[in-house]
C-alpha cells in the first residue's frame, strides 16, 4: 500500500501545477521535475516539495550559476544553481549554440572534454559522469568530441585544445575547493580560459536552451559514436615531449642525491608527476601512499587545498623526514597548482608562499634563458606576467635585468589571453604566476600547471644543491639582489553578499560621499585603484588601466611607506581576501623592521576597513 501511495504522490508531483504561492517557483519546480532524469537529484527536489521547504526550493531553483574566475563552480546537488547532470547538460547546450555561431568549422574541429576525480554519491554525480553527459550533448549534434578516457590534470585540456586545433574545451573540476563542490571550466580555441564577452554570451545561450534536447541525456553515445575519440595517449606523449623545452640540466638531474616526496592530495596528479620527473631525468619522487590515489572525500586532509600550508601537508612532511627527503612538492587535486616545502638546517620545514616561489621561478627561468642564449639575444623581447594581487618581485627583477613585466586582473584566464597576444606579436614569455600557488613555466600551456612547475622546482633544487645552496638561501639571494618583497595573504569568510557589498561601498564613501579614505589608521594612502568602478587616482585621467570588472569587488591601496594592499572578493568561494606587500629597494635589508611595518599595516587594514567584529566576518582558521 505504502509503495502505491508513494507512486501516486510522485505521479501527482509530476502532473499537478504547484501552488507554493510563488508563480516563479511553481514554474521552476515543474521544469525541474519534467527535465531531470537523474533519480537522486530529482528525489532531492521532490522531498523538499513534499516537506514544504519553499525557501530552500527557491534558493535551489530560482537562480542560475554565473561564470567566475574559473568558469561555473558550485556545490553538487539538485537545483539550477548547483552542479548536476541537468545543469551541465544545459550549460553544454548553451556552449554548442554559441560555438555554432562563432565557428563555421565547429563540426570539423571538434571539442575537448576532461575531468578530475570528484564525486558525490547522494546526487549520483561525478566528474566522469558529467564529462560523459557533456560529450553526449555534443555527439548528439554530430560534433567530434575528444573525451579523455581517464582523469587528467586540468592543464591537459587547454593543452589539448591547442594541439588538436579544437574550437574549445571543458574541464569538469572544482580544483582545490571543498569536496562538496564541482565545476565546469571553459577554454577557448586559443587554449586560454574564456574571458568577457564570451562568458556573458555563453550564459545568454544557456538561458535560451534550458530544456534538454532529444539525445542530450543519451550518455551511451560516448561508447557508440564514431565521433568520440580518446586523446589521452597522444596528448600525454606530446605534453611530456614539450616539457623538454623547459629542462636545462637533464644530466645533472639524473645524478642528483636529492630525494623528493610528492603528494597529489587524493587527486589526479600522481601518474603525471611521475612521468614528468622521468622526462627530466630524475628518479621518481616518493609518493605519499595514503594520498596518491583518487578519493573524492579527500579523507586525510581537512581541506584539499595545499595553499593552507603545513597543517594539510602533515603526511608528506612526516614521510619526507622518514625517507630523508629534503623537498616536498604538493599538487592540488586537479594538479594545476603547486605547493613546495623544504627541510631547514634547524629541523623545521619551510613552506614557501606562492609569492616566494615566484621569486625563485622568476630568477631561475631568466637565468636559464640567459645561459641558453648567445650574447645577441634580445632581452627586450622577453616578458613575465603576474596578476595584480601577486608580488611585485618580477617587476623588480625586470627593471634590473631589462625585460618586460606586465600585470593582469586576478585569475589565470587574464594571464592566458595576454600571453596569447604577446606570442602572436613575436614576444617570448618565460614565466607567469598568481600568488595562490599558480605557476606557468614556458608557454606550452596557457593556464597554470602544477605538473611542469613541480619538476622545474626539482631541477632548480638539484642545480642549487651542487653549490650547497638551499631554495631558502637562494630566495634570500634573490631578495638581496632585487629588493625584499615581504607579503602576507589571508582571508575572512563571509556568507552574506550584502555584508560584502556594504564593506566595499563604505570604502567608496568613506569620510563623505564618493570619497575614498586618505588614511588607514595612521598609514597615509598615496593612491587608490578600484577595478570594480574603473577608478585609479594614480592615472592622469583617473581611469584604471586594468579592465573594469563590475561583477567582483576589488580595491587596491598604495601607501606612502611603499606597501601595496588589495581587498577583493573571491571568484570561487565566499571569501574576502586581503593581500599586502612591502616592496623594499635592495639597500633596505632590515627584514625585521619591514615585517613589523607590514604586520601593523595589516592590523590597521583589518580593523579600519574590514571591521570583522561589526560585520560578523569569520577569521581564517590556521
Amino acid at each position: 500500500m505504502a509503495e502505491n501511495a508513494e507512486g501516486d504522490l510522485n505521479s501527482n508531483l509530476l502532473h499537478t501545477p504547484y501552488h507554493t504561492g510563488d508563480p516563479q517557483l511553481d514554474t521552476a519546480i515543474g521544469q525541474w521535475l519534467r527535465w531531470d532524469k537523474n533519480p537522486k537529484t530529482k528525489e532531492q527536489i521532490e522531498n523538499l516539495l513534499r516537506n514544504g521547504m519553499n525557501k530552500e526550493l527557491r534558493d535551489r531553483l530560482c537562480c542560475r550559476m554565473t561564470f567566475g574566475t574559473a568558469g561555473l563552480r558550485s556545490a553538487m546537488g539538485a537545483g539550477f544553481c548547483y552542479i548536476n547532470d541537468l545543469t551541465v547538460i544545459q550549460s553544454t547546450q548553451g556552449m554548442y549554440t554559441y560555438l555554432q555561431r562563432c565557428f563555421s568549422d565547429f563540426k570539423q574541429r571538434g571539442f575537448v572534454v576532461g575531468y578530475d576525480t570528484r564525486g558525490q554519491v547522494t546526487s549520483s554525480c561525478s566528474s566522469q559522469r558529467l564529462a560523459k553527459l557533456t560529450a553526449a550533448v555534443l555527439l548528439a549534434k554530430d560534433v567530434p568530441v575528444y573525451l579523455f578516457s581517464r582523469y587528467v590534470p586540468t592543464p591537459f585540456v587547454p593543452y589539448a585544445v591547442q594541439e588538436l586545433k579544437a574550437v574549445a574545451g571543458v574541464m569538469i573540476t572544482a580544483s582545490h575547493n571543498r569536496k562538496e563542490d564541482n565545476g565546469y571550466k571553459v577554454y577557448w580555441e586559443t587554449g586560454a580560459q574564456i574571458t568577457s564577452p564570451h562568458d556573458k554570451e555563453i550564459l545568454k545561450c544557456i538561458e535560451e536552451c534550458v530544456e534538454p534536447w532529444n539525445g542530450s541525456w543519451n550518455d551511451n553515445l560516448v561508447d557508440t559514436s564514431p565521433l568520440k575519440r580518446d586523446p589521452l595517449q597522444d596528448i600525454c606523449r606530446r605534453y611530456m615531449e614539450d616539457l623538454k623545452k623547459i629542462c636545462f640540466h637533464r644530466e645533472l638531474n639524473s645524478k642528483t642525491t636529492l630525494k623528493f616526496v610528492h603528494t597529489s592530495f587524493h587527486g589526479v596528479g600522481h601518474d603525471y608527476v611521475q612521468l614528468a620527473f622521468q622526462v627530466f631525468g630524475f628518479k621518481p619522487p616518493i609518493p605519499v601512499p595514503e594520498q596518491k590515489d583518487p578519493d573524492p572525500d579527500f579523507s586525510t586532509v581537512k581541506c584539499p587545498n595545499p595553499e593552507e600550508g603545513e597543517s594539510v601537508l602533515e603526511l608528506s612532511l612526516r614521510l619526507a623526514e622518514k625517507e630523508n627527503a629534503r623537498i616536498v612538492v604538493a599538487t592540488d587535486p586537479d594538479a594545476d597548482r603547486l605547493a613546495v616545502a623544504e627541510l631547514q638546517e634547524n629541523g623545521h620545514w619551510k613552506v614557501f608562499t606562492g609569492n616566494e616561489l615566484a621569486a625563485l621561478f622568476g630568477w631561475w627561468m631568466f637565468d636559464c634563458w640567459k645561459k641558453s642564449k648567445s650574447g645577441n639575444a634580445d632581452v627586450k623581447n622577453i616578458y613575465m606576467l603576474a596578476t595584480t594581487v601577486s608580488s611585485k618581485i618580477l617587476k623588480a627583477i625586470a627593471l634590473k635585468e631589462g625585460f618586460h613585466f606586465e600585470e593582469t586582473l586576478p585569475g589565470f584566464k587574464w594571464i592566458g589571453s595576454r600571453i596569447k597576444d604577446l606570442l602572436e606579436n613575436g614576444k617570448e614569455v618565460l614565466f607567469a604566476f598568481e600568488e595562490s600557488i599558480g605557476f606557468l613555466c614556458g608557454t606550452s600551456v596557457l593556464d597554470k600547471d602544477g605538473v611542469s612547475a613541480a619538476v622545474v622546482v626539482a631541477e632548480m633544487a638539484s642545480y642549487l644543491e651542487t653549490m650547497n645552496i638551499t631554495l631558502k638561501q637562494q630566495l634570500i639571494k634573490v631578495y638581496e639582489k632585487y629588493g625584499y618583497h615581504i607579503s602576507k595573504t589571508s582571508y575572512f569568510l563571509c556568507y552574506d553578499p550584502n555584508t560584502i557589498k556594504s564593506i566595499f561601498e563604505r570604502l567608496r564613501n568613506f569620510d563623505s560621499p564618493k570619497e575614498y579614505p586618505k588614511f588607514c589608521g595612521t598609514f597615509a594612502i598615496l593612491h587608490i585603484r578600484d577595478v570594480t568602478t574603473g577608478y585609479d587616482s594614480s592615472q592622469p585621467n583617473k581611469k584604471s588601466v586594468l579592465p573594469v570588472s563590475k561583477n567582483s569587488q576589488m580595491i587596491t591601496f598604495t601607501f606612502q611607506n611603499g606597501c601595496v594592499a588589495t581587498l577583493r572578493t573571491s571568484g570561487t568561494e565566499p571569501k574576502i581576501k586581503y593581500y599586502a606587500e612591502m616592496c623594499a629597494s635592495p639597500d633596505q635589508s632590515d627584514t625585521a623592521l619591514l615585517e613589523e611595518e607590514l604586520k601593523k599595516l595589516i592590523e590597521a587594514l583589518i580593523e579600519n576597513f574590514l571591521e570583522p567584529n561589526k560585520n560578523g566576518l569569520i577569521w581564517r582558521s590556521v
